[in-house]
Formats: C-alpha cells, sequence, structure tokens
C-alpha cells in the first residue's frame, strides 16, 4: 500500500511540476545555442565562453573606471539585439578634409557611466557627426567571419558598373597590432575589409571582442592594456584594478564562444504567404544588398569549414541617403554609408527587445515596415517598389522577413 502511496505522490509531484515549469522553447525559437559539429574539447571552449559573456563586472574586478554597461549580455540579452536604453554614443569630427574620432577628448565612444569618484564623460561640443548604435544578434558571426575577402570583393560594384543603382564597397579598418590576417584575408596596405559593427569598424571577431571589453566596460586586456580617459577628469588613465583585467585566454574563450554560436534558425519555410513574400522580397530589388546566400572556405573549426548559409546580408557598406546619415564614420565609408546589415533573425529580434521592434542603427524604426520606408540612396528604389505593393502583398513580404 505504501508503495502504491508514493508511486501516486511522485506521479503527482512531476504533474505539479510540469505546470510549474513550462516546457522549453523549440530551438527555432531561440539564438542562444552552439553551432553542430562541435567536438567534446570545442563544447568545453564554447561553454567557458559562455560563462565569460554573461560575467558581470564590478570596480573590484576591474570595472570602467568609465563605461557604458557591466557586463557583454546585458547589451544583447539572450545573444540577441540590444535596446535602447543599453545603446552606444559614438562621436567625432571632420578636421581639414578627414574625420577626427577625437581620441583626445574620449573618442570615439561615450562612456557614459563612471564608478564612484569618477566622473561620466559627455559628448564635447564641438563633435558635428553624433551617432547611436543598437547592440547586434551575435549568432552566427563565426560563418560571416569565415567568407573570404575575395568573395566579398566579387560583389563589390563602386562605380555602379552594371547600372542598377547598388555600388556597394568595403570598409577597408586600419588594423590593430594584434590582429592575425587569415589565408583568405587580402591586405590592402595596412588595413582589411571590415565586417562587423554598424559601420564595419571591426575586421574580425577579436578585434571587435577587444574593443567592446574596452569602450564598453572599461575593461583592459592583453590586447591593449589602456583604460579609457575621460579628459575632463584627468589626462592620464587610471583603473581600479592591474592591467590587463582580462586576460588574452578569457577573450580568446569569449572570441570562440561568439564564433561557433548557431545561426538563426527560420520558422514556417513552407507557409504560403512566406513563400510568397521571399518571391516578392527578390523582384523588389531587396536582394541586391541582402544577398541570401554566402559560403565559407577552409577554417580551423571544422564545423565553420566550406558550409553555405543565409544571412542575408552581402557584408559591403552602401549609400542609405541623407536621413541616415548622422555626420559619424569609421574606416573608409562616408558618413551616409552602412554595412548591409544580416537579416536573419529578424523575426526573433523583438524578443530580445521588450516584445517591440527598435530597428536600424539606432532603433528609430518602430517596425520592419518603417525600417523599409527609411531606405534612401541606393535602396530608395526598393523601398518605392515596396511602397508600390498591394496590401496583401506588403504584408506577406513581412511575414517573410519575420521568418528569418
Amino acid at each position: 500500500m505504501k508503495r502504491i502511496y508514493l508511486l501516486s505522490l511522485c506521479l503527482t509531484v512531476f504533474q505539479s511540476c510540469e505546470e510549474i515549469m513550462p516546457s522549453a522553447p523549440a530551438n527555432n525559437e531561440v539564438l542562444d545555442g552552439p553551432i553542430e559539429g562541435l567536438s567534446a574539447a570545442q563544447l568545453r571552449v564554447f561553454l567557458a565562453g559562455d560563462e565569460k559573456f554573461s560575467e558581470v563586472f564590478t570596480p573590484e574586478t576591474g570595472l570602467g573606471p568609465y563605461f557604458v554597461t557591466s557586463s557583454c549580455v546585458s547589451c544583447h540579452p539572450g545573444d540577441g539585439k540590444g535596446h535602447p536604453s543599453s545603446g552606444l554614443t559614438r562621436f567625432g569630427k571632420f578636421t581639414s578634409g578627414s574625420f577626427d574620432h577625437m581620441l583626445d577628448q574620449g573618442g570615439p565612444q561615450l562612456q557614459n557611466r563612471a564608478i564612484p569618484g569618477f566622473e561620466a564623460e559627455i559628448v564635447p561640443s564641438d563633435a558635428t557627426g553624433v551617432t547611436t548604435f543598437l547592440a547586434p544578434a551575435v549568432t552566427g558571426l563565426g560563418l560571416l567571419e569565415a567568407v573570404s575577402d575575395a568573395d566579398i570583393l566579387a560583389h563589390a560594384d563602386p562605380t555602379d558598373l552594371d547600372g542598377d543603382g547598388i555600388s556597394g564597397v568595403p570598409n577597408y579598418i586600419e588594423a590593430p597590432d594584434f590582429f592575425e590576417p587569415r589565408s583568405f584575408h587580402i591586405a590592402n596596405g595596412t588595413s582589411y575589409i571590415g565586417r562587423f559593427g554598424k559601420k564595419a569598424g571591426a575586421i574580425d571577431l577579436k578585434m571587435q571582442t577587444v574593443g567592446a571589453y574596452k569602450q564598453d566596460m572599461g575593461i583592459t586586456s592583453d590586447f591593449d592594456l589602456e583604460d579609457p580617459i575621460n579628459y575632463n577628469d584627468s589626462d592620464i588613465a587610471i583603473g581600479s584594478v592591474g592591467d590587463p583585467e582580462v586576460s588574452a585566454g578569457t577573450v580568446n574563450e569569449v572570441v570562440f564562444y561568439l564564433s561557433t554560436l548557431k545561426p538563426p534558425v527560420r520558422r514556417n519555410i513552407k507557409h504560403p504567404n512566406v513563400v510568397n513574400g521571399e518571391v516578392l522580397f527578390d523582384q523588389i530589388g531587396c536582394t541586391s544588398c541582402h544577398m541570401p546566400t554566402l559560403k565559407t572556405g577552409d577554417h580551423a573549426v571544422a564545423a565553420l569549414a566550406n558550409q553555405t548559409f543565409h544571412p542575408y546580408t552581402d557584408l559591403l557598406m552602401h549609400d542609405m541617403g541623407f536621413a541616415l546619415d548622422d555626420g559619424y564614420t569609421e574606416g573608409t565609408a562616408t558618413t551616409s554609408e552602412w554595412k548591409t546589415p544580416a537579416l536573419w533573425g529578424l523575426g526573433l529580434s523583438k524578443d530580445a527587445q521588450g516584445g517591440s521592434y527598435f530597428l536600424l542603427h539606432d532603433g528609430r524604426a518602430r517596425s520592419i515596415e518603417d525600417a523599409i520606408f527609411m531606405h534612401g540612396g541606393e535602396a530608395a528604389q526598393s523601398a518605392a517598389n515596396f511602397s508600390e505593393l498591394s496590401e496583401e502583398n506588403r504584408a506577406f513580404v513581412i511575414q517573410f522577413l519575420e521568418s528569418l
């Protein structure tokens, strides 16, 4: 009798747990998780990087003295897009025909917070270019990093030779001392093609990660030993912890984590509305920049080698017109040029942004349709083509984009 009672009790407990604890979301509804095909050793590095990516810094562990946020995940919740509340402010000015990132006044990024005893930065009064960047989703980045420079250049058309109104160009970025070119990189003097960031200001994930540690959290590393400086507060870099505040090993683990996060998984691929929307997306000219398919080459991580994937980007810069020109730039890009953002994961982005869309580089577009209508410059014709579709067909295009 006791056994029957205990069995009944256990079943009741398990049933109650199921009611209290909802089932995990489907794989295609979340961004977090490793790509398939990693070895056991690689999974251990992935998990170590995941832990470091989630670390919350304090003044005792190196935060600041000037910073924007205290952890990577506060800008990339669930590895997804950031909210305007955690946006990054970049600034600079034109001097004698060239863009000055105002390093002597704390540029290029504003650290709007400071630890006790220090004064947060303010944007210099003579900055003429000021912009806000929302953090992107960080999934699938290893695949984008593994696309060869030759493949990117093959799609560039700086003088619009084909006459389609699209003239994508690469953004060449001066390589930092710690940059290690791979076989697929093509040098342009001491510069290489940037592919990460709104302006493609980072050549690879290590450059992006080192910069984020320093500029976003005030964390020094073996690759950049100097803390950010607020020149209104002091003319020397002062940290509360000895430098480096994170090791090369930590940076490399985070880089591996970012490079092996799975790409977003599409949903509702076979739904008739989604299928129709995909056809229309191509017909109105959007795929001229948002290229559906790219390929990787050889790679030290087998799971990233020789992969065909579908990010909907060409990794090139395009002139987006006056309305999206904030007067700020990086590398060889003009102030009105922006890197084509990968559209994969677009349908999940609002989940990371508190349930509402904040699109384009600064979150000004509150819906996918708004974002399309704000496209100018090279994309103006595609936006016009979208506006000329019937209401039903526009809805099909939106449903397709939400499936990515």
